[in-house]
């Protein structure tokens, strides 16, 4: 047997069929990974929903080109760790939503709290006095004033964009918070957790405001994050 002959005998042992990893397969492993994130906030169930999508249009490729894909195993494995996230981070959201409010107490939004549109002259919706006095939760965050620690009096506001970049908050997103003894606050930039007793009262001056007053307040507070 000649060299040549020898050679043209092993080649087929020695030769493999190539198969391309599919990319959305990896995609779908990367977003079932970053997943956790879900756990940090809603918004980030996007990334559970991405990689389900990637991980099953993957699947679909991959078993109609066998020959020439493959990275099932990477698509079954985003799908279930997107999935798990999703399904997990959801449930604890849905339990935190529906246990933070303490007893006795009603949820409440700055929506809620806003003028009525086309009233004109209207300060507060009828809703503010409705519920004075009544006992209320709500979430804000916590308007920068000189004090950082030990704080009893604070703004609680809307959204990080008037408590972190300067600036009044209109008046009726703002909520004077007086603690209940001997609660304090250390000032932190992260959403927090308010309730008390809610209380009507225009004030023309506001704690740590530069400027305007306050309509509402609540006393006797208690809070969290």
């Amino acid at each position: 047997m000649t060299s040549v002959q020898a050679f043209e005998q092993t080649e087929p042992l020695i030769e493999e069929d190539y198969r391309a990893l599919s990319a959305l397969a990896v995609t779908s492993f990367v977003l079932g990974g970053l997943s956790v994130l879900a756990f940090l906030g809603p918004i980030f169930a996007v990334i559970c929903v991405l990689g389900i999508i990637c991980g099953i249009s993957a699947t679909m490729k991959i078993r109609s080109r066998r020959m020439e894909l493959t990275g099932e195993g990477l698509a079954t494995a985003g799908i279930a760790l997107s999935t798990f996230c999703l399904i997990g981070s959801m449930g604890l959201f849905t339990y935190v939503f529906l246990t933070e409010v303490p007893d006795g107490h009603a949820r409440m939004y700055y929506a809620e709290l806003q003028p009525t549109k086309g009233v004109r002259g209207e300060k507060t919706p009828p809703l503010a006095a409705s519920i004075d006095g009544e006992k209320v939760f709500i979430k804000g965050y916590v308007y920068p004033g000189e004090r950082q620690r030990g704080i009893q009096t604070f703004l609680l506001v809307r959204d990080q964009g008037d408590c972190c970049f300067g600036g009044d908050p209109v008046v009726t997103e703002r909520i004077q918070v007086t603690l209940a003894d001997p609660e304090r606050l250390t000032y932190t930039k992260r959403l927090v957790k308010v309730w008390g007793t809610f209380r009507l009262e225009e004030m023309a001056s506001a704690a740590d405001a530069t400027k305007g007053g306050v309509y509402y307040h609540i006393d006797e507070a208690g809070w969290s994050q």
